[in-house]
């Protein structure tokens, strides 16, 4: 039993491996891309590294193809935030996401767009802050920008990272999937536990 748990995210990594080699694996990056910027809790990271790796000669393109899908769906949770606050402030308020909410207003105040900026490279959830942004009424078009350069920074980092480790990379990660995944765990329980002091 304990041995199929201490498994659990290298079974995980190979079912993502078998994903991203799907021939339709490139529309499924970009609906996940898209909804995570919204409403979805998966990052799309866990698609796009698996891709790049089966696919290197192909990882600028998936970086874009991620990044144009990310922003798409950030414009969705913008105006969601513009247009509809009122019904969803009840349940964002009450849901996991309410302290990470809190923290995107105080990023809004203290460093205005650069937050969305930033944002593409936190740990908080990027459909917080593009709720947020709407909530706040911040500009479109800086807020477009913001959203480019931090999402598109970052995914095409996770892309030359892949390309540049190849096969050795992707052979090093399904040896280290566990004890990556769960380190992982534990970063997220302790960034938890401090949010919450």
């Amino acid at each position: 039993m304990m041995h199929g748990v201490g498994r659990l995210f290298s079974k995980l990594y190979q079912r993502v491996m078998g994903w991203s080699r799907h021939p339709r694996a490139t529309g499924y990056l970009a609906a996940l891309s898209f909804s995570e910027s919204s409403f979805f809790p998966i990052p799309p990271d866990v698609m796009l590294a698996p891709m790049c790796l089966a696919r290197p000669q192909r990882a600028y393109w998936l970086a874009l193809v991620t990044t144009v899908s990310s922003v798409l769906g950030g414009l969705l949770g913008y105006f969601i935030g513009l247009w509809a606050m009122e019904m969803v402030l009840p349940w964002l308020l009450e849901s996991q996401y309410a302290q990470a909410y809190g923290l995107a207003q105080q990023w809004f105040a203290d460093y205005g767009v650069w937050a969305v900026l930033l944002a593409g490279f936190s740990p908080i959830p990027y459909k917080v802050f593009t709720i947020a942004a709407g909530a706040a009424s911040m500009a479109l078009f800086p807020f477009i920008l913001a959203s480019i350069l931090g999402r598109g920074g970052r995914f095409f980092l996770v892309a030359a990272l892949m390309k540049w480790g190849g096969a050795p990379m992707e052979q090093w990660l399904a040896r280290w999937a566990d004890r990556l995944g769960w380190v992982l765990v534990g970063l997220v329980v302790i960034g938890l536990l401090t949010l919450t002091r």
